[in-house]
């Protein structure tokens, strides 16, 4: 694992190599702190997996127990993004083709009590994949603005396979930013744009109404088209076939009538048939004016005292592994450090996996063979057996005669 910090004096790549032991060795539990706010949270452990393409590049935090909440987080010299661009990079392998759970990150201000790290800790930054469902498989980009979340309006979709995936953000000091996921840019866009942090640059002038006479339906009644005069039928009629109850008794229950049943012949209430409109002048264009309480705010990027990076999430089935955290402010050296990492780890990870499961298949089928070689075998003794026992019958039956 490698957590960066920001540029300062010290240039970015110096800063990424100092950090670069954070998951090998047995110091990885004095830089990772679980959290303590609750007794049961589930339990991380440092592996590289089932399958993978490097037994010791590839180890990472793995979530270890199902249906638990879990909550760790690490930290690292404090940093201000204010006029440099920020990009937050890591790996994520849901080897266990997860079906509900969170794979993503939180990032934090330094004063964040991390022994106490939960679900309603206040955090900057929240990105990465979320899957629950045939439903939810999404990629969260959430940013906190004047202490409210505010998500991405834009839909991403994350990767729903078991391999390892680079999940990238970038934001720019011109509030520009990009989402990639295996180094390829899969959404971008502005901010302001894109998230709801400021109200609308324009709104619709409330003193100008639409006029009377803009008519602005598609489609109208044919004034041609006349109800049949047979078309009114009640939508329930009498069932004059039943008969009343021979242990009926009107005292105690009341006047018998006859059942309600559905009209065979009620065909709803009649509208006439739509029709293009001669008079459709489309959608009033509504006048638009500056939005008196809309100002413009070019810090919405930026945040101060950047210092922890943590995994806050819920996973029912457990499996997902963590690994090449990275924060850094040189998209070309988060570029490169994917490809040194995941970019040449990826393929002999899916390797390893298709041999796996080619290797899980031939013994699914020896196993198979053998259950039905003894089946048989078993059934011909039972066989041989059952004729010997006729045999013998056969002869008493002889010698009786």
């Amino acid at each position: 694992m490698l957590i960066g910090g920001a540029r300062t004096p010290v240039p970015v790549r110096a800063v990424a190599a100092m950090a670069a032991a954070g998951l090998r060795g047995l110091n990885w539990q004095k830089r990772w702190i679980n959290s303590e706010y609750k007794a049961d949270l589930g339990k991380f452990k440092l592996t590289a997996g089932k399958f993978y393409g490097d037994p010791v590049r590839d180890k990472g935090l793995q979530t270890s127990e199902n249906s638990k909440f879990y909550a760790i987080s690490s930290r690292f010299k404090p940093f201000s993004n204010k006029g440099k661009t920020l990009v937050i990079q890591y790996t994520v392998k849901h080897e266990q083709k997860i079906d509900c759970g969170g794979g993503y990150v939180k990032i934090f201000s330094s004063d964040l009590d991390q022994k106490n790290l939960r679900g309603d800790s206040h955090y900057y930054i929240m990105f990465g994949p979320d899957i629950c469902g045939s439903e939810t498989k999404k990629v969260h980009v959430i940013l906190n603005y004047k202490n409210k979340p505010h998500p991405i309006k834009k839909p991403i979709r994350c990767k729903v396979d078991g391999y390892t995936h680079l999940y990238t953000l970038i934001i720019r000091p011109d509030q520009t930013y990009e989402v990639k996921i295996d180094n390829e840019v899969v959404a971008s866009g502005n901010l302001e744009d894109d998230l709801d942090f400021l109200p609308p640059r324009k709104i619709n002038d409330p003193t100008v109404r639409k006029p009377t006479d803009w008519d602005d339906r598609i489609q109208i009644d044919d004034p041609n088209d006349i109800k049949p005069e047979d078309w009114d039928e009640p939508e329930y009629i009498m069932d004059t076939s039943a008969e009343k109850p021979e242990g009926w008794d009107d005292a105690a229950n009341g006047e018998w009538h006859y059942p309600m049943v559905k009209n065979p012949l009620y065909r709803g209430e009649w509208k006439p048939r739509q029709i293009d409109n001669p008079n459709y002048r489309g959608v009033w264009p509504h006048p638009q004016i500056d939005n008196p309480n809309y100002s413009p705010d070019s810090s919405i990027y930026s945040y101060e005292n950047i210092s922890i990076i943590g995994l806050d999430i819920w996973q029912v089935r457990s499996g997902t592994i963590f690994d090449n955290f990275l924060i850094t402010d040189d998209e070309v050296y988060a570029e490169d450090f994917g490809d040194e990492t995941w970019g040449e780890t990826k393929g002999p990870e899916k390797e390893m996996n298709i041999k796996q499961t080619e290797e899980e298949q031939e013994r699914e089928r020896v196993t198979e063979e053998k259950y039905f070689e003894q089946w048989f075998k078993k059934k011909l003794e039972r066989k041989k057996e059952s004729g010997k026992v006729r045999a013998v019958r056969n002869t008493i039956e002889k010698e009786e005669l």
